[in-house]
């Protein structure tokens, strides 16, 4: 049985023997038939170009007693140029016999003086067939490597797919599968114990096959480059087995003289594929030195040895990455290096192991912290800004990442990681600055200079320091991708000032426990640099011509600084002056909105001063509930604030801005209100009627309606610019607010204590006829030419009502009664109102006829007729008391007086057309 099975052990063994020679076989093959091409190729292109008409050479015509015309051919079947071809058409003739030439180069006739089209064609066809043919056997020849220079965008799949199928392929498959059978065929042999002879003999039966297999790759290199170099490759592959498993497996070697072949067989590696250039076999020694420990892995745990192992070939990829720019190697050796490294962490990691693990961490960390600087040394000139994006981001991301998973979330030690991180890459893109060529190699390493002096932030400092850095940095970040005009630096420091926003978020309750001092506590001011940081990076998007993105960094930065003031008049404002504190900081915030804009105008800035300025408003109305008028308390103070910033504020817009226009509309408005609150609360504080409050509350807006008529120009300051579009608007706005007034101020009482109430001589219907008055000349003005036609009927119905309350208050006021809703119901005041209305019937009556206007004359009639439907429906209940006669007796005597002087109405008149 022990011998079937070392027969079968050996045939296993003879297999890739077998292989390795056929594969030798057929690489002598392919070479003898590119030997071939290459000569068919060239033969093509020298009858191409004895072919090509040449004006220099005269042309030898043929004997017209040959038999056949001669001329050249090529075999487009066979791909192999015919010598001769005979055209069978020629005409038999008597001439000297032409002998056939012998073999060889085959010399066409010259071409006639004067060639055809078709000729011409065939002789460019030709040339361009030889050319591609020369082209085609020449390709071969190439180098399957000299293509794979690695730049920044190369592919990995790329990589791979060439190395499958350029060069040698069969080779390469079979090494590889030629290391992973042999490894599995000594591990199975071994556990099964099939083969009785010392494990020595063995171990040293197969080195000296990967030996015998070394050299004679090494004697092949010139005759069959491809085989030879992957045969090397998987020799010392195979030897690289054979000391770990020695070492590791058997325990027949000590650790210092398996690290030593190690570090010897690596060596070899490197300089056998430096000599060579030959970066296939280098991957392929690497790949096999980096799985060996995988395959024969014994399951001791003894990452020290695994990872000095590892170290030594992370070595031989720096020492052949100092002569040579090969990414591939590269990649493989950041791949299995960390791969391998993370996946030991996470299946067998101890903390403590932290102690014989952090050396290791920190050399894989040097070997590629060096490999893309390296990498670009290598490159031609002009050629070095290229990066190694995937080691150069990658090994850091890695590193620092089991970094922490070693110091298992200790903060301050892991801070000094990334401020000694952050202090490494800064240096090496100082140095790096230095040099010509280096310059986005620089850019690269400072870019990660900044992100880890960054991250040492919120490991070492509390979250607001942490949010306020990040604020600073952020701008500071934006200001510099817009200088240099680099969109990664800008979108950098947006999400920087955004983590700030979160970090102090976060700490919004510890911002809220440090509020010790107003302004000079660590909340204020960690808000306060996140709405300057957002300021700052408006100001130079701004600058640089980034409208929208300024635009969302001013109102970022706006929303903190809003809400960093309300915070502290929270916290430190007494509840009574709140609201003034409010409005002063309001009035700051338009204040210095509208410097920025004097400086660099902005139509946001001038919405700043615009929100600023119509907060009078709305802040007037508040302090009146709250304090009765809006000068009490603090309240004068945050109006004189008002007064003084705003007028700063309006002087420092721009004329041309319309915003501005409204802000100074606005400005102007805030006055009246607060004036008008403030008079009627001191007119009921010092126990005046309710007649002196309503004319107290409505003075401020009839002189603001007056300045707008009389004297526009004293409107148009502080800022000097032409409000002419805006006085409409002004006086449209301000009549509605005289008209309401005066309609509500018909249903009031109107006391004048503590004066005697006199009709028409009391502070509010001397206020009501006056406005009553401004009404009448702006209705007879030139601005009210479109009222015309019923300018009179508005002023009459105004009157009217105007008459109605005055007879009412005078009932109320000498007759004693109530003003509720009972006074309708009063005797003496239906009688009162009908002698009043009955007297303007019969005044207009009279007049309009009089002086010929009809209109007026009907309306009087009208009256008179609405006053005999009241005496009907109404008086006519009050007739057993003296007011219900009275009411009668005078109707029919006005009656009576209007039938004496006015009997028939008037003829109409163009006039009371136009009136009409």
């Amino acid at each position: 049985m022990e011998g079937l099975l070392t027969l079968l052990a050996l045939a296993v063994l003879a297999m890739p023997v077998l292989l390795v020679v056929a594969l030798v076989s057929v690489a002598a093959l392919r070479r003898r038939v590119r030997e071939l091409e290459d000569a068919v190729a060239r033969l093509r292109a020298g009858t191409a170009d004895a072919a090509a008409p040449s004006p220099q050479r005269e042309a030898v015509p043929l004997s017209a007693t040959g038999r056949g015309t001669v001329r050249h051919a090529t075999g487009a079947a066979s791909g192999i140029s015919a010598p001769f071809q005979v055209e069978p058409g020629a005409a038999p003739g008597p001439g000297p016999h032409v002998p056939p030439q012998e073999a060889g180069p085959a010399v066409p006739p010259p071409l006639p003086p004067r060639a055809t089209a078709d000729q011409g064609a065939a002789a460019a066809a030709a040339r361009a067939a030889g050319a591609d043919n020369q082209a085609q056997a020449a390709s071969p020849r190439r180098s399957p490597h000299a293509g794979a220079a690695a730049d920044g965008g190369g592919s990995f799949l790329r990589a791979v797919r060439r190395w499958v199928t350029v060069g040698n392929v069969p080779v390469k498959v079979g090494m590889l599968v030629l290391l992973a059978g042999v490894a599995a065929l000594l591990k199975y042999a071994s556990d099964q114990g099939w083969l009785r002879m010392p494990v020595e003999l063995r171990l040293a039966g197969v080195a000296l096959a990967a030996i015998a297999g070394l050299a004679f790759g090494w004697r092949q290199r010139q005759a069959r480059p491809a085989f030879a170099l992957a045969l090397q490759g998987g020799a010392i592959g195979v030897l690289l087995l054979v000391v770990f498993a020695a070492f590791k497996v058997y325990g027949l070697l000590p650790a210092t003289a398996a690290f030593g072949l190690s570090i010897a067989l690596v060596a070899g590696l490197c300089v056998l594929a430096v000599l060579q250039d030959s970066r296939s076999m280098a991957g392929l020694g690497i790949v096999a030195g980096f799985l060996a420990p995988i395959w024969l892995s014994t399951g001791s745990g003894n990452h020290v040895a695994l990872f000095s192992y590892y170290a030594v070939l992370n070595a031989a990829i720096v020492a052949i990455a100092w002569v040579r720019s090969w990414r591939l190697l590269n990649l493989l050796g950041f791949v299995f290096t960390w791969g391998i490294g993370i996946a030991w962490g996470v299946l067998a990691y101890a903390p403590e192991y932290r102690d014989t693990t952090q050396p290791f961490l920190a050399l894989f960390f040097a070997f590629y912290l060096l490999l893309p600087i390296l990498f670009a040394r290598r490159q031609p000139e002009g050629r070095r800004d290229m990066i190694d994006g995937c080691l150069l981001f990658g090994t850091p991301l890695v590193a620092f990442s089991l970094q922490a998973a070693l110091l298992e979330g200790e903060r301050m030690p892991l801070a000094w990681c990334a401020l000694g991180l952050a202090a490494l890459y800064a240096v090496l893109a100082w140095l790096l600055r230095r040099r010509e060529g280096y310059r986005l190699l620089s850019d690269a390493h400072a870019l990660l200079a900044a992100g880890f002096a960054t991250l040492a932030v919120p490991l070492a400092l509390s979250a607001q320091a942490t949010a306020s850095v990040f604020a600073l940095e952020g701008a500071g970040l934006v200001w510099l991708g817009l200088r240099q005009r680099r969109r990664l630096p800008q979108v950098a420091g947006a999400a920087l000032q955004l983590a700030a926003g979160v970090f102090h978020l976060l700490a919004r309750d510890e911002a809220l426990d440090g509020f010790v001092r107003p302004l000079l506590n660590p909340g204020f001011m960690g808000m306060l640099l996140i709405a300057l940081a957002g300021f700052a990076s408006a100001w130079t998007s701004r600058a640089a011509g980034a409208s929208r993105i300024a635009l969302a960094y001013y109102l970022w930065g706006l929303c903190w600084w809003g809400a960093n003031l309300a915070l502290e008049i929270d916290a430190f404002v007494p509840p009574g002056a709140a609201l003034a504190a409010g409005f002063a900081a309001l009035v700051l915030s338009g204040w210095l909105a509208a410097e920025a804009h004097r400086v660099r105008p902005a139509r946001v800035l001038s919405a700043t001063v615009l929100v600023a300025m119509l907060a009078a408003v709305p802040f007037a109305l508040a302090q009146a509930g709250e304090h009765g008028h809006p000068f009490a308390g603090a309240g004068a103070w945050a109006w004189l604030a008002f007064a003084v910033l705003g007028l700063r504020s309006l002087a420092c817009l721009r004329d041309d801005d319309a915003l501005a226009d409204w802000a100074q509309f606005g400005w102007w408005l805030g006055w009246p209100l607060a004036v008008s609150l403030s008079l009627a609360w001191l007119a009921d504080r010092q126990g005046f009627g309710e007649g002196w409050e309503l004319a107290a509350l409505v003075l401020p807006w009839i002189v603001l309606f007056v300045l707008s008529q009389r004297h526009w120009p004293v409107l148009r300051s502080p800022r000097g610019g032409d409000l002419d579009p805006l006085r409409p608007v002004l006086q449209a706005l301000v009549a509605v607010a005289l008209a309401l007034w005066w309609f509500a101020s018909q249903f009031a009482a109107g006391s004048a204590a503590p004066l005697p109430w006199v009709a028409v001589l009391n502070p509010l219907e001397l206020v009501q006829v006056g406005l009553l008055a401004l009404l009448a000349h702006w209705l007879w003005s030139a601005r009210a030419a479109r009222l015309e036609g019923t300018r009179a009927g508005l002023l009459a119905a105004a009157g009217f009502l105007l008459a109605t309350t005055l007879t009412l208050r005078s009932v109320h006021h000498w007759g004693g009664v109530a003003w509720d809703a009972g006074l309708a119901s009063s005797a003496l005041a239906q009688a009162s109102l009908t002698v009043v209305w009955s007297l303007l019937g019969v005044a207009g009556w009279i007049s309009g006829s009089r002086r010929g206007q009809r209109l007026l004359w009907l309306a009087g009639a009208v009256l008179m007729g609405v006053v005999l439907a009241k005496l009907v429906l109404v008086d006519r209940q009050h007739l057993g008391d003296l007011f219900g006669i009275g009411s009668f007796i005078a109707y029919g005597l006005l009656c009576t007086l209007v039938g004496y002087l006015a009997p028939a109405p008037p003829r109409s008149t163009t006039r009371e057309g136009a009136m009409a």
